[in-house]
This record gives C-alpha cells, structure tokens and sequence, in this order.
C-alpha cells in the first residue's frame, strides 16, 4: 500500500516542482510505461542540464522519481508520491487544502484523507485506478478511450474528473452527496461528511424510513437520468438524524448505457440483502427499471442542457486548467502558474462534443 507522507513538500523548491512537472508532461507523450529521458526532461524544463541532473538526483532520493538503468532507452519515471507532490501543490496554491490530517479511509481503488482549508475541515481522495488495482485493466483500450494505451496516472486523473464532474452536478441538484470544492491530476476535495458508514451501523431508530430513503434516492438518480452503479453500505454514509449521504461516483453510468438496467437493478439488490441481513428487514416495495421515466435531461444524447452541458464545460475547464500548468511550467514560470479555481475557469464548448470522455469510460465496468 503506498502511504503518502506530506512532511517533504515544505522543504521542495520551485525548481523541484519544475521538473516533476516536466516528467509528468513528457511521460503523457510517450506510450505506455515509457521512459522518458532526461535531456527531453531538462529541454522541457527549460533547465540547464547539470542543474536537471542535480534536482534529478535529489527527488530520487526522496522517492519521488525513479530512473531505470540497463534499459534501452533508460529513462525517468514518476512516482507515485512525485504525482501525488504535483496535485497537492496545485491545489495548495489555490488555497483549497492547506494542512494535512490522518488518513481515514483505504481501499482497492483509492485513499482518503482529513484535510483543511482555513478552519474548515475537508476530505482529500486519492485515486489509485490502474496503479493498485486492476492492473491488467491498464491495457484495455476502453480504459483510455480514443488512446490504444495510458498509464495509471492518466487513468487515475481521468477516474477523478468524472467523480468530480458528477458529484458537481449532482449536488447543484440538491442531491444528498458532499459538496465537491476542487480538483488536481487524480485527486478530489470534498466537503467531510460527519456520520458513520452505513455497513457499521447496527441499530436504527427506524429501519423502514432508512430504507425508503435509499430506494427513493436509487429511483431519483433514475429519473434524472443516472445509475450509481455501486450503491452498496460501504458508499452510504449515515448523519446522526439518520440521513443518507452518498459517496463514490466512479462506476455511475446513464440510464441509456447498454448495461444501466443491470446496474440499477444490482443496486436495488444491494439495499435488499443488507437490510435483510443486517436488521432482519424485508419489504415487498422497490423501485423497478421499467418505471424509470425521466425528468431531466441528464444524459449524453439530450439536448445540451442539464448534466451534459455541465459536464462539458467542466471537463473542458479542468483540461484548460491542468494545460495551463503545463505550458507554464514549460517557460520555467511555475510561480506564475494559473491557479484560479477551476469555477472561474472560462472555456468555449465545442460544437461537437458528444460525451465521449466518460461514454468510454463507463464501458469498463462491465468488461
């Protein structure tokens, strides 16, 4: 398990962060796995070449770059902690995560911490996709979409924009999930739910509302034009009045998905057995599939309104954002870099954007 240790970064220069960056670029315009080598690194940061080899050595040393010998090409890679350095400064500099608290969560696909910004207490999530788990998965190419390959941290960035996007228009909604406050590469800011999760919880003032509560806000996703997809006690948060708050956003898929009403019908079953199971609850009353008739348009084939324009200008605003550290680090101006919120960030749709960004990236869950 990788365990992110933040003590380093207050002692990591501008420079440091210029070459981290410069690997990162130059590794998302090579193939899969490549190596990158590090007179492409030195021109792309714009440094001179003993000074690259020297910060080269340093993050090396810290374990935040790694360089393989006897390979042909040898060359550098990033590691995971260096990918983990790059978001967390992006999003220390606008001002979204500021201290760093104990982590409260780990699993298969990735790691939450406490953190804060200011006084107020927020939840950083980690995506881990590609690189602890579903390795294999790394070479599908519905992982990656129009490309034939990616490496885990493209797959990683691209699993956070999508729970970011999701949660972003869900929440405008009134949905019951954490209000989401920023994005960087493959890590997500999100208001800290207070509650227990659901799979903890062994006593209920009132088992039935609870469960209503649950099926209803399945049939809601429904007929706004979304399915979960994992709806399940361990993505279920519970305040202290017994009010559900949902987490986890990576598997959700639209109702027109080819898939969406096995994926509907599995989270209904996962409310049924748990409850069934847990506090001896059955009910003859659940939602159906077939009952589904939508109230929004929030899928990739309606008009452009509701969930697919917010989508769209979110994607493109997150693309621009990441672009922007990116060119600028390329002049050695990374103290310059733009890190306005991503909200104020101003992009143009395009004419024919179709969706294809998360289309593709549902299809994996079922293969």
């Amino acid at each position: 398990m990788v365990k992110l240790d933040v003590n380093l970064m207050r002692f990591l220069t501008i420079d440091d962060f210029i070459v981290l960056t410069a690997v990162e670029k130059a590794m998302e315009n090579h193939a899969l796995h490549a190596l990158v080598p590090i007179g492409e690194v030195a021109s792309i940061a714009r440094l001179r070449h003993w000074r690259t080899g020297k910060i080269i050595g340093d993050l090396q040393k810290h374990k935040l770059l790694s360089f393989e010998r006897g390979t042909r090409p040898e060359g550098l890679s990033l590691n995971v902690s260096g990918y983990d350095y790059l978001a967390l400064n992006s999003l220390r500099k606008r001002d979204s995560v500021d201290a760093f608290g104990n982590q409260i969560s780990v699993g298969k696909e990735s790691n939450i911490y406490i953190v804060s910004a200011g006084e107020q207490e927020r939840c950083l999530k980690l995506h881990r996709r590609g690189l602890l788990s579903f390795k294999r998965g790394v070479n599908k190419p519905n992982h990656h979409k129009r490309r034939r390959s990616a490496s885990w941290l493209n797959l990683s960035a691209r699993l956070a924009i999508k729970e970011f996007a999701c949660m972003k228009v869900l929440h405008d909604r009134q949905f019951p999930v954490p209000q989401p406050y920023d994005l960087s590469r493959h890590c997500v800011v999100m208001e800290l739910i207070k509650g227990t999760l659901l799979h903890r919880v062994q006593e209920l003032d009132n088992v039935k509302a609870l469960y209503d509560k649950l099926m209803n806000n399945i049939m809601k996703f429904a007929l706004y034009g979304v399915v979960h997809g994992d709806f399940n006690e361990f993505n279920i948060f519970i305040t202290h009045d017994e009010r559900p708050v949902i987490m986890d956003f990576s598997h959700m898929v639209f109702t027109h998905h080819a898939n969406a009403k096995m994926f509907f019908e599995r989270d209904v079953n996962c409310v049924i057995n748990f409850f069934k199971k847990r506090f001896g609850f059955e009910s003859e009353t659940f939602p159906q599939f077939s009952d589904v008739v939508r109230l929004d348009t929030i899928d990739m084939e309606a008009e452009r309104i509701g969930l697919k324009e917010d989508l769209a200008e979110l994607i493109k605003a997150v693309r621009q954002q990441l672009w922007n550290e990116s060119n600028n680090c390329d002049d050695g101006t990374a103290g310059e870099l733009n890190e306005e919120p991503l909200e104020h960030v101003h992009v143009e749709l395009d004419e024919d954007f179709d969706g294809g960004f998360f289309e593709d990236s549902f299809a994996e869950e079922v293969n």
